[in-house]
């Protein structure tokens, strides 16, 4: 019988980690996978997160979520003890981590300091890392499939982007790494660079409406990428439909990433 995609993540189970909200990109991603079929679990920082993620991870049948600082080995050494606990194995992980002052996402790059940029690059980047050595054990056996977010700031220049984009250009360069440290083992990874959405993480960047606004107008869909989208993507990545595809950094974007400058009517 040939699977569809309703169904195509039945039977499978995995983390999700980086829900701040119901407008999250996690979120996005998770719904989307708990309409495929997968069993899900959770991460958050804080009090403050964990009560606004109770009542959505319910909503799609969870009642496993872990407080995970990804800056402290020995919370995430906990967390992923008690997920190995829980589900000896799992299929897939999501990282949808990121994190810069806001006071150096305006202005310029130039300015960017010492202390944020090495916490920029340690949340953003080096957690994916840290918590794929972690995972790793957990898929050793099956296989199963890690997936990051990124952004188009990674490799052009978008405005007051500033450190995050560097932090993202590693995590991709990091995506790439991984993909074929763990190849061998069966287990892919690959990282999703959607355009800008109407986040908690993206109102952080300074001049946020107008990039929204930007793209919107001058992508060839002439749209910005949607939570629906997103979750689609991430379903088919993690999904057997996927078995070929690691390394990749695919963009979701509305077809911007092609444009070499704007739509004629906005020049």
């Amino acid at each position: 019988m040939t699977q569809t995609m309703t169904n195509s993540l039945h039977g499978k189970r995995g983390l999700i980690m980086g829900v701040a909200n119901d407008r999250s990109i996690a979120w996005g991603i998770a719904r989307a996978m708990h309409a495929a079929g997968a069993e899900l679990a959770f991460t958050y920082q804080g009090e403050a997160f964990g009560k606004r993620l109770e009542p959505l991870a319910a909503s799609v049948g969870s009642d496993f979520m872990v407080d995970v600082d990804v800056t402290d080995d020995v919370s995430l050494d906990e967390a992923f003890q008690n997920l190995g606990a829980r589900w000896p194995t799992i299929d897939f992980v999501v990282h949808a981590i990121a994190f810069s002052d806001k006071s150096e996402l305006t202005g310029r790059f130039l300015n960017t300091s010492r202390a944020n940029f090495k916490n920029s690059l340690d949340i953003s980047c080096y957690s994916f890392i840290d918590v794929a050595r972690r995972a790793h054990p957990l898929m050793a056996e099956n296989g199963g499939t890690m997936l990051t977010l990124t952004y188009q700031g990674s490799n052009t220049v978008v405005p007051n982007y500033n450190v995050m984009g560097v932090a993202k250009a590693a995590l991709e360069s990091a995506t790439r790494y991984l993909a074929n440290d763990l190849g061998p083992d069966g287990i892919r990874v690959n990282a999703i660079s959607p355009g800008p959405m109407k986040t908690l993480a993206g109102a952080a960047i300074g001049g946020a409406r107008k990039t929204y606004k930007h793209t919107d107008m001058n992508a060839p869909l002439r749209a910005n990428a949607t939570l629906e989208a997103v979750g689609g993507t991430a379903v088919y990545l993690a999904s057997d439909a996927g078995a070929c595809t690691t390394g990749e950094i695919i963009r979701v974007d509305g077809g911007y990433h092609v444009l070499g400058m704007p739509q004629g009517e906005n020049l």
